[in-house]
């Protein structure tokens, strides 16, 4: 065969699989392109199920700037995502250090502590939301073996973030672990021989060696919890549903509320837009951080 007649046979020869990739680009097109053209198209209008759709251009963005109750949601998201990000990677990142150490039944334990990340998150807000019960749960009932008040937990405004972060650190702590120890696995044993024999103690390795090696999973880890916890909605919504009052009411409760409660879906269109501007705004942050932590 010729040179020639090989390169005209060429790209009809690749051609033959443009067909295959028709049903994902489709998919992708029905699932993903075409919700988020209608989300902007909606957001727009001036919309009430069962009522006329009415154009007002960025007037629901304007009514976003000035609503308090909306203010207030983007306050309880970052307060709510800060804590259900640092507690899980400090207690993800210190679990991890010592399952990588060698114990009897270290294998046993690690099977045990990642139990909590394989339920789904409304069975565990309900087995939570029981607990919670400032009469009949548990936890109020072990404070008072201690000799320590009960606690009102979610229904106290000043406790029922924290209450909820409680949860999602149970939760997802044992992801962390498993993230940051493959950094620890994956870590090589030379540095630590040659800083034995140089007398470095313990917390000298961590500092100087294990940190580094594990700073990349660590954000990495960091990415994750941080996008899963910003659009954390069935734990909220199963044990507080916002309250009390609007104490616990992050964005995507709001957003839930107006569409689901108020019908209002135009404004809720445009709560989604900004949502979404906002959790691209914070994934960008975390990797270009992601980018600065060196991989050895």
């Amino acid at each position: 065969m010729s040179t020639t007649s090989a390169h005209a046979r060429g790209p009809s020869y690749g051609r033959n699989y443009l067909p295959f990739a028709y049903p994902a680009l489709v998919i992708t097109v029905a699932v993903i392109v075409f919700p988020w053209l209608f989300t902007l198209f909606m957001s727009v209008h001036e919309w009430k199920i069962g009522s006329a759709r009415e154009f007002v251009g960025f007037a629901n963005y304007f009514k976003l700037a000035t609503d308090p109750r909306f203010i207030e949601s983007i306050g309880h998201t970052l307060y709510f995502t800060a804590l259900a990000v640092v507690l899980p990677i400090g207690f993800g990142t210190a679990a991890a250090l010592v399952f990588n150490e060698r114990f009897p039944l270290r294998g046993l334990c690690r099977a045990i502590f990642i139990l909590p990340m394989m339920a789904t998150p409304v069975a565990i807000a309900l087995v939570w939301k029981m607990m919670f019960h400032p009469q009949l749960g548990v936890l109020n009932y072990i404070l008072s073996l201690f000799g320590l008040p009960p606690t009102l937990w979610h229904t106290s405004v000043d406790t029922v973030i924290p209450t909820l972060v409680m949860v999602e650190v149970w939760h997802w702590t044992p992801l962390v672990m498993l993230i940051v120890l493959g950094g620890l696995a994956a870590a090589p044993t030379e540095p630590y021989e040659s800083a034995k024999l140089d007398g470095a103690n313990a917390w000298q390795m961590f500092r100087y060696i294990t940190l580094p090696l594990i700073l990349p999973f660590i954000v990495l880890a960091t990415v994750i919890r941080t996008i899963d916890a910003l659009k954390a909605f069935d734990t909220i919504f199963v044990i507080s549903e916002g309250g009390p009052g609007t104490a616990s009411e992050t964005i995507n409760i709001y957003l839930y509320l107006q569409a689901f409660s108020f019908y209002n879906i135009g404004y809720a269109s445009a709560v989604v837009v900004v949502f979404f501007v906002l959790i691209i705004v914070l994934a960008m942050v975390l990797l270009w951080l992601r980018q600065k932590a060196k991989w050895s």
